[in-house]
């Protein structure tokens, strides 16, 4: 960075940012897998794990039609989120070597503790959300990354 090189310490071969040489090392099977994990991983949190607290902490009335219009859209859109959530773990595991599996899973713990759960924190003070449902939420993706950095560190 022109402007701020000291906050910058990322660099790799011939002085290029990290970021520009990010494609050159994904393995590109286990980000999707990584990310389709963390997909499933939603999918039995919110379907049998807990359903009926969600809905019920959400105030969602499943008799209403509209309740579950739109559904597929939202999971699609939510897929592109965990995807990103997962570029974001791709860069940080190039970053932070990782040599074991506790190692994957700490950097999971590390970056759902210290950037999932304050964004959503952020949301639920606003919204006054129930906090039952903000645990809800949380552990997901605090399970959800957490899982997706041990499926990455697995597959390579």
């Amino acid at each position: 960075c022109v402007l701020f090189p000291t906050l910058i310490p990322f660099k790799t071969l011939n002085n290029q940012t990290m970021l520009h040489h990010f494609t050159d090392h994904v393995n590109w099977v286990s980000f999707l897998l990584s990310t389709l994990a963390y997909f499933l991983i939603g999918a039995i949190w919110y379907s049998f794990l807990f359903s009926k607290a969600w809905v019920r902490l959400s105030n969602i009335d499943m008799n209403d039609p509209n309740a579950k219009k739109g559904a597929g859209a939202i999971m699609g859109i939510s897929f592109i989120f965990m995807a990103i959530s997962c570029v974001g773990l791709t860069i940080f595991r190039q970053l932070v070597p990782m040599n074991n599996y506790t190692d994957a899973f700490h950097l999971g713990i590390l970056l759902s503790v210290g950037f999932s759960t304050p964004a959503i924190s952020i949301g639920y003070l606003y919204t006054k959300k129930p906090f039952a449902l903000y645990l809800i939420d949380c552990g997901y993706h605090i399970v959800g990354l957490t899982t997706a950095s041990v499926v990455m560190h697995y597959l390579g």
